[in-house]
């Protein structure tokens, strides 16, 4: 499995005192995809085209970017940020029952 270096950028900078043991371990999962020149450049076409009407931030277009030329999926609860042609997202959270949905 793997995730974008945004991905991790934005759970490391969140974590809480404490959280640190059991937030390194969890990463240590994942592989983190870089975020490259193609990645930007491709992200900035992104944001460009569906910030106003999708409200997507920078964050959001680096991960599409990022998953669309590594061919992955995206689970989340912001289906609306991706409206990417060529881009695989799934629901993250089962409303009916709230348990996740596995990946």
């Amino acid at each position: 499995m793997w995730m974008s270096a945004i991905q991790r950028a934005g759970i490391v900078m969140h974590m809480k005192a404490g959280e640190e043991a059991a937030t390194f371990e969890l990463l240590s999962l994942f592989q983190t995809e870089p975020v490259g020149d193609d990645v930007v450049d491709l992200a900035a076409t992104f944001y460009r085209q569906w910030r106003s009407s999708h409200g997507i931030d920078v964050n959001d277009a680096i991960l599409a970017a990022t998953v669309v030329l590594t061919g992955g999926r995206i689970i989340t609860l912001n289906t609306k940020h991706y409206p990417m042609p060529g881009i695989a997202v799934e629901r993250g959270w089962e409303e009916d029952t709230g348990a996740r949905s596995a990946p």
